[in-house]
């Protein structure tokens, strides 16, 4: 067998053994079990109300119910072992079956969740949930809830921490089902925290090297230089205007400082120039002058070279068109 299809065998067995024992025991107080498998047998521990009722009178009940274990279940050699439940209000499984005997003997649904849940949070409990499902007043099935205190409805806290027990109410118009949840006292839920009062606390450590703004603040200014009616301040005459539109060229290294040029923005430089474009240029040197005549002249030889190749192209087309007629 697979060990998928092991686990499902298991689970089905342990219900079918809960269901057994619910029933030969309801009168005794039955509060669930815990099944555990050993090499010497299978291992059963019982929590019961009243666990004289569940051995009998010198062990009669209890060797009863061993033999019903090996013949209906086939387990081997079964060791069952009776524990009391200290509370039984805080047992969700004996709660569960008191609710529903209360609702068979007539007790009304509404009286009877509030007498059980206020029980269960006087007994200690940090909360508690109460769910009546079913035809409880009338032909109609509805569901009634009765809370108390805190509850955990999910995750891993409402499987582990919260005590949850079934039971059946057989009524005249239909069946009741009664669930019953119980944090019991003392749990530790996942979010719970705690206050201590005069605890000595570290303290911590700036990481800042400086001591703050507040110590910057107490330091003295520094002091602002005061200008005299004698000394000289040199104030700049060029407006912001002529400084930004001047362009400084990085001089040659073999220049001195006194020998760089400055160059103004010319009206228009580019492949578009006309022959009334002027180019100003600006300079202390003395060959700068030879310098503009030769780039004038190399400008007059590229517009006359331009205008020839504009009239031989046009030339070109007029005869392309005298031809076509």
């Amino acid at each position: 067998m697979a060990d998928e299809h092991q686990f499902i065998e298991n689970g089905l067995q342990r219900s079918q053994i809960d269901e057994f024992f619910a029933d030969e025991l309801g009168r005794a107080g039955y509060g669930g079990m815990d099944v555990a498998k050993t090499p010497m047998g299978t291992q059963i521990v019982l929590k019961a109300e009243k666990p004289g009722m569940v051995i009998g009178k010198g062990g009669k009940n209890i060797r009863k119910v061993t033999r019903e274990l090996e013949d209906r279940f086939n387990l081997d050699d079964p060791q069952i072992d009776v524990q009391e439940v200290d509370e039984p209000d805080l047992n969700a499984r004996i709660v569960a079956d008191r609710l529903a005997n209360a609702l068979e003997r007539g007790w009304y649904f509404r009286k009877a969740g509030h007498t059980t849940i206020d029980r269960i949070i006087e007994s200690g409990a940090l909360g508690a949930e109460i769910v009546l499902s079913g035809k409880v007043t009338g032909a109609r099935s509805r569901v009634e809830k009765f809370n108390r205190g805190y509850i955990k409805h999910n995750g891993e806290p409402a499987q582990e921490i919260v005590d949850e027990g079934q039971g059946v109410a057989v009524m005249k118009l239909g069946t009741i089902g009664v669930t019953v949840k119980i944090i019991p006292p003392g749990a530790e839920l996942p979010d719970d925290f705690e206050i201590h009062d005069d605890v000595d606390v570290e303290p911590v450590e700036q990481v800042a090297e400086s001591d703050g703004v507040e110590s910057l603040l107490a330091e003295d200014p520094e002091e602002i230089p005061d200008v005299g009616a004698d000394d000289e301040v040199t104030v700049p005459q060029e407006t912001p205007e002529e400084i930004i539109d001047e362009e400084v060229v990085e001089a040659d290294p073999g220049v001195s400082s006194d020998e760089e040029e400055v160059v103004t923005e010319p009206a228009d430089i580019g492949g578009n120039a006309n022959d009334d474009d002027d180019v100003a240029v600006v300079s202390d040197d003395a060959d700068s002058g030879d310098d503009a005549e030769t780039v004038a002249e190399e400008i007059e030889e590229l517009d006359a070279e331009v205008e020839a190749e504009a009239e031989d192209l046009v030339a070109e087309m007029e005869g392309i068109d005298e031809e076509d007629v």
